[in-house]
Order: structure tokens, then C-alpha cells, then sequence
């Protein structure tokens, strides 16, 4: 169904509110990159009652260490500080939406997260390594889309889970840093609002911002505010392929508690990501985007990705 409707400068306002009004976010790895909406992307915001599996594989490769809003050698760090070499991180999410009716949904989404990092000790010469492979957080979301008759405007409010490991050590033995670990400990609120609609014929549009919070902190951390922005482009005229363009914010304070390194945590990320959905049959699609920056403000010393690549499966039943 094609819909022709331009948002309202009310709209427009609410979504410049959810951006600025809460604090600057976080999590403990600020700098990985910007989430992408994937169920947009896919198939978009669907009314239609039903279950939706989603599969997504998301690889981040951390290796250019960067200070504000340029990049640093490792001459640039004190040799009292550590120094982060590398972190590699492939992450299987595994996400079930399922519809109601027109105006509920709930999503739950489970993350199996790989990492692999390094980082130099003091001196700058003894090397520490580390590999994390396990179940991250999980997210339970639900969400209400009947302000309209279009349903094409929802909010949504969950809660993050504290299923992921945050104990796990360097191969030294020496605990890993909180913000490396699979999760954070604490249990999350999350919430958000979303609009999607169509500005003219094979042209369609979204926005989405949500912010996440810990409710508590564990051991001596807690992860800071997160929040992320989401825009996105698409065209739907050809007959089963769409491209599509997104542009993804995430804001982040920093990190707090004894466990926490503060210093080196938060920032202001702002990504273009290019992609591309393919309809395999009426019930599979098959979606591929890969997230490029084009502006990054991390406070402290970050390893930040150069480039992220998320792409996955979608199959409504």
C-alpha cells in the first residue's frame, strides 16, 4: 500500500526533542559504530499480523586509535597508559518480532558476540590479548503504532537484560576492561519512537531515535546513556531490489564507576551507510549495508572502525 503523507513540523520537533533533550550517550564501546535499523531495512515497519525472524551478522574492526575528532599514533599515548592495538568484534543477532495486530508488536533479540582485542601494557611492549565468545545482552522491546490510521508512528519501551558475561579475562589472567566485555552487568531501559511513510510514488522514508539507560550498576560500572538516531532513504520502484541509504547517529557519555575507564569512554559518532535489500520470495528478504563515517568525536583514547559491514536475513511466516 503506498502511502502519501508529509510529517508535520510537530513531528519534525518531537524527533529533534528525543535527539537533544536526554544526555549525550554511551556504552561501554561508543566508539563501534552506529546501529542500523534493520527492520526497516529489510522490509520496513510491517502492520501485518505475523511472526518476522531476523538474522544479522555485523563485523566491527577497531583498529585506528583516535583522540577527539582526529587520529593518534601510539606516540601520541603516555607511556603510562595502556595502549589499545585492536579489537574485532562479528556479531550474530538473532531477532523475533512478532505482530499482534496493527497497533502491537513485541521484538526480542539475542546477540552472540566474537571479539578479539589487544592492547599493550604501560610500557608499551608487553602485549595482551583476549577472545570472548558467548551470548550478549538480550533486548526485549515492545511496541504500540496506533496514533494514526496509517500506523505509520509507534513508540517503543523495553528492557535490556544483564545475560552477557562481564567477567571474562585477558589470557594473562588480568580481567578484561568492562567495556570489552560480552555485557555490561546491569539491566536497561530502553525506549524510542519511530514515523515511516512515503513522499512520493517508489519513494519511501523513516525516522527513529532511542535511548538507552542502565537502571543499576554492577561491580563497580556502569555503562553510560546511549542514545542513536536513525534516517533512512529508500526506493522501492524496481521489482525485487531496493536500494536504500541511512544516516545513523549515536551519542554517548561516558562510563562510570571504579571498574570503568572513564577517561576513555563516550563520544558523538555520525555514519552514512549504503545499502541494498533483496526480495527472494514474498516472505524472504535479504539485506546488505555497510556503514562508512563521516564524523567522530571520541573523548579520550578509542579505537574506532574505519568501515562496519551488517547484513542479514529477513522471513516473515
Amino acid at each position: 500500500m503506498k502511502i502519501h503523507f508529509i510529517p508535520t513540523t510537530a513531528f519534525l520537533a518531537s524527533i529533534l526533542v528525543i535527539w537533544t533533550a536526554t544526555t549525550q550517550v554511551s556504552q561501554g564501546c561508543a566508539a563501534c559504530g552506529c546501529t542500523l535499523s534493520s527492520d526497516w531495512a529489510s522490509q520496513g515497519y510491517s502492520v501485518e499480523p505475523g511472526l518476522k525472524l531476523d538474522v544479522n551478522y555485523t563485523y566491527i574492526d577497531q583498529s585506528q586509535l583516535r583522540n577527539g575528532t582526529g587520529k593518534i599514533s601510539a606516540s601520541d599515548v603516555p607511556l603510562e597508559s595502556e595502549l589499545e592495538k585492536y579489537s574485532r568484534t562479528s556479531a550474530v543477532t538473532l531477532g523475533l518480532d512478532y505482530i499482534i495486530n496493527a497497533d502491537w508488536a513485541v521484538t526480542l533479540q539475542v546477540p552472540y558476540l566474537v571479539r578479539d582485542h589487544a592492547t599493550l601494557g604501560e610500557d608499551h611492549v608487553s602485549l595482551d590479548t583476549s577472545s570472548t565468545a558467548s551470548i550478549g545482552d538480550i533486548k526485549l522491546v515492545g511496541r504500540y503504532q496506533g496514533f494514526t490510521s496509517k500506523h505509520n508512528l509507534g513508540v517503543e519501551l523495553g528492557i535490556k537484560l544483564p545475560t552477557g558475561s562481564y567477567t571474562d579475562n585477558f589470557k594473562s589472567g588480568e580481567a578484561l576492561d568492562r567495556g570489552l566485555q560480552p555485557g555490561t552487568g546491569t539491566t536497561d531501559l530502553i525506549a524510542g519512537l519511530y514515523y515511516f511513510d512515503n513522499f512520493a510514488t517508489d519513494w519511501g522514508y523513516f525516522a527513529r531515535a532511542t535511548v538507552q539507560t542502565a537502571f543499576n550498576s554492577r561491580n563497580d560500572y556502569k555503562p553510560g546513556t546511549n542514545e542513536n538516531v536513525s534516517l533512512g532513504l529508500r526506493y522501492t520502484g524496481f521489482s525485487w531490489i531496493i536500494p536504500q541509504l541511512q544516516l545513523n547517529s549515536r551519542f554517548a557519555n561516558r562510563d562510570s564507576g571504579e571498574q570503568a575507564d572513564a577517561a576513555n569512554s563516550g563520544g558523538t559518532l555520525l555514519y552514512i551507510s549504503p545499502g541494498v535489500t533483496v526480495e527472494v520470495t514474498k516472505q524472504l528478504s535479504a539485506y546488505v549495508f555497510v556503514q562508512v563515517p563521516l564524523y567522530q568525536n571520541v573523548k579520550g583514547n578509542q579505537l574506532s572502525p574505519t568501515w562496519t559491514l551488517s547484513t542479514g536475513l529477513r522471513a516473515a511466516f
